[in-house]
């Protein structure tokens, strides 16, 4: 791992266009580093919003902070070599009893406009806050005490462990700093518009639903990133972002279909890149706490988890890579209960939709499936239609389905998925307890182990508490698991370093370590 580089002096551009548009940005790469150049196009598989330009209403999902970690940086976050770096931040220590947090920043950080980095930026940040996970932290978080420009405290209500979790990974962005006074002048609506951030490129252009503009900033506190222009793509169509990569016109191709990555894998110029990031695919019933819903019948539920052929999905939407679940929460997680997924018995499916009343199956209505996955989506619907369970699809877009998720606006059934880190808490937290961001329901016994182990400092009891809760989601078929995702990624030939396993559970590159070939 390259070791951090002292922050660089930066100067003033005297251009007055380019004054305008940057008033300052850092003049020279550090000592000995070559200056950035080339350009890589990435084509993602879902729409960019420009919400996800702005980290203060990041959902619980990791896509977002594919676009955040290029232009934003965070006081502590995940880069290679660290699970938890120092980023921003330059140390931070716990106290002994575990209720308050200190952050010491770096000297002389700047954002992509000029001003200064302060721990006012930090405070700003962490007030204005409010996706995924914010009520979680603000219920804890007794209050923020600025020591001086470069010094933070955070003081909780009681110690809680996943304090550093949420604060320090993708389990939410709420480390994530942003200009106050930038943000102040402009609006949320202009910051979106025209994000300023501390990441390794800055923001240049972006033409919505289509395309976003990146360009390296040479001074980032890290190291000078190799490439010097990053193009984001647009490209929700699986089929054409293979072929964007087997033509040239894109350099990386995120989360491919497994038949569009089978052909691929046949050209010995590219290479299919399997992640191996905290991601997993679920079907939710929302209706299961509704008595007049068929959904409501435990045997109903337990039937769409034997009607699903998880092997079958795994090899036709992940050539194999993706390994059945048995639980909402992705093996590689912390804390999380390691069981076997549910064999596929279709016969059983059959028998048990017979003794909950329904022995010619049930008309279900409509089944949306998380978009970007359409392989994995029509199998699911296959398997679900033939033993019964009569579903039609419903297309949405990512953005829009994200946002109807979180406000409760999908019914019936759908299928979910979730990459963002953090451990099994993080995730319960947001997804099974019944005051989660995204959950429909719940149970008093789950919520009360939730609570329980939040304040527990003890890893092993934490463990137990969160297998049992695991377990009852189990015992309760809250849920139909299907699998721990490992995204397929087209890599061109023009990447000669390509860094999309190098970051802990993620599954983009280090934008700042990636190398063209010469």
């Amino acid at each position: 791992m390259t070791a951090p580089r002292p922050p660089l002096v930066f100067r003033v551009l005297t251009v007055l266009a380019v004054l305008a548009a940057f008033p300052a940005f850092p003049a020279f790469p550090a000592s000995g580093a070559q200056p950035p150049s080339g350009q890589a196009v990435i084509a993602w598989h879902v729409t960019i919003p420009p919400a996800w330009f702005d980290p203060s209403t990041a959902p619980p999902q990791i896509t977002p902070f594919g676009i955040l970690y290029a232009i934003h940086d965070a006081l502590v976050r995940p880069y290679p070599g660290h699970k938890m770096g120092p980023s921003m931040a330059e140390s931070w220590t716990e106290s002994a009893d575990g209720l308050s947090y200190e952050f010491r920043l770096r000297p002389g950080l700047i954002f992509h406009n000029g001003d200064k980095v302060t721990t006012d930026d930090v405070a700003f940040s962490f007030e204005r806050y409010r996706g995924s996970g914010s009520a979680t932290l603000k219920a804890h978080v007794n209050r923020l005490e600025i020591v001086d420009a470069l010094t933070i405290r955070f003081h909780l209500h009681e110690p809680w462990p996943d304090f550093m979790t949420y604060m320090g990974t993708t389990a939410s962005a709420a480390g994530i700093v942003v200009p106050k006074q930038y943000v102040l002048k402009t609006g949320d609506d202009g910051f979106r518009k025209k994000p300023i951030g501390a990441g390794p490129y800055r923001f240049i252009a972006t033409q919505p639903g289509i395309s976003v503009d990146l360009e390296a900033v040479p001074g980032y506190w890290r190291r000078v990133p190799n490439v010097k222009s990053l193009i984001m793509r647009s490209v929700p169509e699986a089929t054409t972002r293979a072929l964007m990569v087997k033509t040239g016109e894109a350099d990386i191709a995120i989360a491919l279909d497994g038949l569009d990555a089978a052909g691929l894998r046949r050209d010995p110029r590219l290479k299919i890149v399997p992640t191996a990031h905290a991601s997993i695919f679920w079907i939710e019933f929302t209706e299961q706490w509704d008595s007049k819903s068929p959904w409501h019948d435990i045997r109903v539920r337990q039937a769409a988890n034997f009607a699903l052929d998880r092997q079958g999905i795994n090899e036709a939407g992940c050539l194999g890579f993706c390994p059945p679940a048995g639980v909402i929460v992705p093996r590689v997680m912390e804390y999380a209960l390691q069981v076997a997924a549910p064999p596929y018995d279709p016969a059983r499916a059959r028998q048990l939709l017979a003794e909950a009343g329904f022995p010619n199956g049930f008309d279900a209505g409509d089944f949306t499936a998380i978009p970007g996955f359409p392989t994995v989506a029509e199998a699911v619907l296959n398997n679900l239609n033939a033993v019964g369970i009569r579903l039609r699809l419903r297309q949405m877009e990512r953005a829009s389905f994200l946002a109807a998720w979180q406000e409760k606006k999908l019914h019936g059934v759908f299928m979910a998925a979730a990459g963002n880190s953090g451990n099994a808490a993080s995730r319960v937290e947001v997804y099974i307890q019944s005051k989660g961001a995204n959950a429909y329901g719940g149970y008093p016994d789950i919520d009360a182990l939730f609570a329980q182990q939040g304040s527990e400092r003890d890893p092993l009891k934490r463990e137990a508490t969160l297998h049992r809760i695991q377990q009852l989601s189990i015992d309760r078929a809250m849920y139909a698991p299907l699998m721990d995702l490992r995204a397929l990624n087209g890599v061109g030939p023009r990447i000669a370093k390509h860094t999309i396993t190098d970051v802990w559970m993620s599954p983009f590159p280090s934008y700042e370590d990636m190398e063209l070939a010469d």
